[in-house]
């Protein structure tokens, strides 16, 4: 932008202006006519710009570019006109202009303030809609107590509100834009033009209703906003040609917005500056004013509670569903899908952790328990009288331990049971009743099958591991099919005299 030759020769030319305004200080009839005469160059880089916009664009885009340059049309002709009436030295002497450019701006303004206020809002949700609108009427509210402040005098009230509200719904229109996150433009430009609306403003209330000589410096600054309205096209023209994504891709909205405290800020301020002047009509619309700003950041703050407990309700209860989650992944990662009782990898977990603490008394007994037969069933009966058989299994050895023993499958045909706090004499007890248990049979549709087995016993001995204390009862396991099946072998240590059966 800097190094672009229009937007150069739009600055020399309003600075050139401003330049022949303090040179004529004093002149108030040649100060209106340089003010308009210098007018209507940048209106016809802002329609010029706009057009140029939007034949880049489609739908509401280039609606919105195609009234904005409507509108720089408008203001061309109306401001020529002007400057027409004022080197012919009719008319009025000020640069509130005559009927054909107040009739040629008010449509044009219009237009655009509509065209702001239409242009489509991105999909939001209902509380980001209504956060939204509170933080615009917060600030339309901050910026209507400034104007009742000090654009307000005592002469020609109604047409200085009606001007002021002017000034305010076109400021509006634009916060509108910045806060939704979907202005048509590129920041920078939307910059430019709400800095143009704010020197618009200014100029106002720096002489409000005023008419006749001006000081120099007013007509500079009534003069100031042309060159921003012009830029902000200009701006959006060059981004365009080179990144158009950039140019007019929706920005998403900020969760938060600093303007409504900022219009705490203002609106406080402008109340300060009129306390003085003691109770009176000013007074009283400020504080009107100052109250309806904290009403509305209040009920904002209170949307905000509301949505933020939603919101902690909501991951609370994802985090629960979560844990649940994770507990039935556990449970069935340690769990065997038909028995319901522990798989290989619980129990060799249990085993370790017994291991690595084990009771006072120092005794850990396991038990391994391998179906005799299973196989003949699954032949002659099919799988499902299999599966049946071994729940039943399951079932039975449910039953046959202790409250905090824990019984687990290992795999297949192949069932186990950890023993915790239990000597080789309580382990045996467990086997006698297990092979009691499985002598009666278990009922399958209109048969009964019968599951024996062959146990085998180990304990724990000092220096034991997982899997040194599997080795062992799984050689008693083997030992006692070896012996005829249908009965129990304890594992003793080489060391030891020859282990027991039943």
């Amino acid at each position: 932008m800097r190094r672009d030759p229009v937007v150069i020769a739009a600055v020399l030319w309003t600075l050139g202006g401003c330049v022949a305004l303090f040179a004529l200080s004093g002149h108030s009839n040649a100060q209106v006519r340089v003010f308009w005469f210098f007018q209507p160059p940048l209106d016809m880089l802002m329609a010029y710009s706009s057009w140029q916009v939007s034949r880049m664009t489609t739908g509401a885009l280039r609606r919105f570019w195609s009234v904005m340059a409507a509108a720089g049309a408008l203001l061309t002709i109306g401001d020529s006109v002007q400057v027409v009436t004022a080197l012919a030295g009719r008319g009025q002497w000020s640069t509130n202009g005559g009927a054909v450019q107040a009739i040629c701006f008010t449509v044009g303004l219009a237009a655009l303030i509509v065209a702001m206020l239409v242009h489509p809002m991105p999909g939001q949700t209902r509380r980001e809609r209504t956060a939204f609108w509170l933080d615009s009427v917060t600030v339309l509210v901050g910026g209507a107590v400034v104007a009742w402040c000090f654009a307000v005098g005592p002469d020609d009230v109604l047409g200085q509100l009606v001007s002021g509200a002017v000034i305010l719904t076109a400021g509006f229109a634009a916060v509108k834009l910045v806060l939704s996150g979907n202005a048509p433009m590129h920041k920078a430009t939307a910059i430019t033009l709400v800095m143009s609306a704010a020197v618009n403003a200014i100029g106002f209330f720096l002489s409000p209703g005023a008419d006749g000589a001006l000081p120099a410096y007013v007509y500079a600054v009534r003069l100031a906003p042309s060159l921003l309205i012009a830029l902000g096209p200009r701006l959006q023209e060059l981004v365009a040609r080179f990144d158009e994504t950039a140019a007019f891709g929706a920005r998403r909205r900020k969760p938060y917005s600093l303007l409504p405290y900022g219009s705490i800020a203002v609106a406080f301020t402008a109340m300060l500056t009129v306390i003085p002047e003691g109770p009176h009509a000013r007074l009283w619309g400020a504080v009107t004013g100052l109250g309806l700003i904290f009403a509305l950041v209040v009920w904002r703050q209170l949307a905000a509670f509301r949505d933020n407990k939603r919101l902690i309700d909501k991951l609370d209860a994802t985090l629960a569903d979560l844990r649940e989650h994770e507990v039935r992944l556990r449970q069935q990662a340690l769990s065997d899908g038909l028995t319901g009782l522990a798989n290989r990898t619980c129990f060799h977990e249990q085993i370790a952790a017994e291991l690595a603490s084990p009771p006072e008394s120092g005794l850990t007994a396991v038990l391994i328990i391998d179906l005799d037969g299973f196989k003949s069933v699954n032949d002659t009966l099919g799988h499902a009288a299999g599966d049946a058989l071994l729940a039943g299994v399951a079932d039975r050895l449910r039953v046959s331990v202790r409250a905090g023993d824990l019984v687990a499958r290992l795999g297949g045909d192949e069932f186990a049971v950890l023993l915790r706090d239990c000597d080789v004499e309580g382990a045996t007890h467990t086997a006698d009743r297990i092979l009691e248990e499985l002598c009666s049979p278990i009922p399958y549709e209109d048969t009964m099958v019968r599951a024996n087995a062959s146990i085998g016993i180990a304990c724990a001995e000092p220096g034991d591991d997982a899997g040194s204390l599997l080795r062992s009862v799984d050689l008693a396991m083997y030992a006692a099919k070896h012996d005829g099946k249908g009965a129990w072998k304890c594992y003793v240590p080489p060391t030891s005299p020859i282990s027991s059966s039943h």
